[in-house]
């Protein structure tokens, strides 16, 4: 059976940098899409669609993790990990105070994932850059609310402890 690890956490909590990891280990990776996301609106003119519009910011989120969902439900391989994953989106709508569409909890409940991994927000390696303009305070709240999200679901949630990116690999594999 094909197994969806998800990675949950506030922005800079080193999600990524795990699963850049991994996928140097020859894992299936979904990146952060949001990124993407952010990049091509920029090009367009607009600094940050998820403040400037955030419904559309969010529903191009949602559909681009449902094709990630559905990519890895296509592909021969029997671990995916994901940054972030379809709950994510709501539970930064959520965190904005921002009415969203009942299709963002029925995707959510649609499409399942087998593990979820939470990355506590973490001062010593937290960053901003161009996309990322959370403070690191910010980077807090939202991982609260991403934790309410997907508890709210009925998940599981594994709290990854603060270690070296290899040890923090080491963990979740552990794991599964």
């Amino acid at each position: 059976m094909q197994q969806k690890i998800v990675f949950i956490g506030g922005p800079g909590t080193g999600k990524s940098s795990v699963l850049r990891y991994l996928d140097r280990q020859g894992f299936k990776c979904m990146p952060e899409i949001s990124r993407e996301v952010t990049r091509a609106a920029q090009k367009e003119g607009i600094d940050q669609l998820f403040l400037t519009d955030p419904i559309l910011f969010s529903t191009k989120l949602l559909e681009g993790r449902e094709q990630q969902f559905i990519d890895a439900q296509n592909s021969n391989d029997r671990v995916i990990f994901f940054d972030r994953g379809i709950p994510s989106v709501h539970a930064y709508m959520r965190y904005f105070k921002t009415e969203f569409p009942s299709i963002f909890m029925e995707k959510s409940k649609e499409y399942r994932y087998t593990k979820v991994f939470q990355f506590l927000p973490w001062k010593e390696i937290y960053k901003s850059d161009n996309e990322r303009y959370e403070t690191f305070e910010q980077s807090e709240v939202i991982s609260d609310f991403l934790y309410n999200a997907y508890a709210e679901l009925g998940y599981e949630i594994i709290n990854v402890p603060f270690d070296s990116v290899r040890n923090r690999c080491n963990f979740v594999l552990s794991h599964l």
